[in-house]
């Protein structure tokens, strides 16, 4: 079993261009799922010889292990990509993931900062340091182009565009896309680019740590979690937030779905709709903190 986890996730990596976080998880889940057969004693087994009720017997450890309902659909995902690459392989004949159900998710809004308490955060980062007028720059561009965490420090020199102020990023499956991000990403890019001080010559990332090397998307997540604090806004976000805020306040606005669905780099329209839903939300919330009749 094991030595299919490997080829699996080369596949990955080499065919659908997965990022190095996707094939952390794939490996993760993949993990977990041949340590649980070890413990079964069926470490070994061959793949072919594994059937729906081991895999339903799988699902139902996993749920008394205590882990969230979003993360045992992730896992179960995993599985189902797994064998599909193993049919196709001609390892396996049928797909013994076929029975399998994920549970039922539990309807979560994402947690969202209101126009002011943004520009409350991003006004509180001090910017008398190089480090400060970078950490800025960051987030005005996260929220300035509802862009993922990821996306951002992928930007390299090159795929900026000041005159029209747009931004080329990669999303998910390293598919790219123009972001607009606004005049005010733009104005402190321009402050911030003849601050950088890259270790290489070289050094394509516009974002960088204090080594002059590519900012992680943990380090930005530590960044924005000190300036939440200093807003007095401490666990109220995550850089994910700004992103959901981001298509929010736009939405709040009038822009349309469909234009939505576009900036957010989504594939399908379903998943920007959770946005309407939000709003929604938001709604009645004013309606019935504000109408006498409510």
């Amino acid at each position: 079993m094991h030595s299919s986890i490997p080829m699996f996730l080369k596949h990955l990596e080499r065919e659908r261009q997965a990022s190095a976080h996707t094939l952390r998880s794939y490996q993760d889940d993949l993990g977990l799922f041949h340590r649980y057969l070890e413990e079964s004693g069926l470490g070994e087994q061959d793949p072919a010889g594994l059937d729906p009720g081991r895999l339903r017997r799988y699902s139902a450890w996993l749920n008394s292990q205590g882990y969230a309902a979003t993360t045992i659909a992730r896992r179960l995902a995993s599985l189902r990509s797994y064998f599909r690459f193993l049919r196709r392989r001609g390892d396996v004949a049928g797909d013994p993931t076929a029975g399998l159900r994920n549970p039922k998710q539990p309807k979560r809004l994402p947690r969202l900062l209101r126009v002011e308490e943004v520009i409350g955060l991003l006004e509180s980062i001090p910017v008398d340091t190089a480090a400060g007028v970078r950490d800025r720059t960051m987030l005005e561009v996260l929220y300035g182009g509802g862009l993922r965490v990821s996306e951002l420090v992928g930007i390299d020199r090159d795929d900026l565009e000041p005159e029209a102020q747009l931004v080329r990023v990669r999303g998910k499956g390293r598919r790219e896309r123009l972001c607009p991000t606004g005049p005010m990403a733009f104005f402190w890019l321009e402050r911030y680019l003849p601050l950088r001080c890259p270790r290489r010559p070289d050094e394509p990332a516009v974002f960088l740590n204090r080594y002059g090397t590519r900012l992680t998307t943990r380090s930005v997540g530590r960044l924005l979690e000190e300036h939440l604090l200093r807003a007095g806004l401490a666990g109220a976000a995550s850089p994910h937030t700004l992103r959901h805020s981001f298509a929010t306040h736009l939405l709040d606005r009038g822009a349309d779905l469909r234009s939505v669905q576009e900036l957010l780099g989504h594939r399908k329209l379903t998943t920007t709709q959770m946005y309407t839903h939000v709003t929604r939300e938001r709604l009645l919330d004013i309606y019935h903190g504000a109408h006498p009749r409510a």
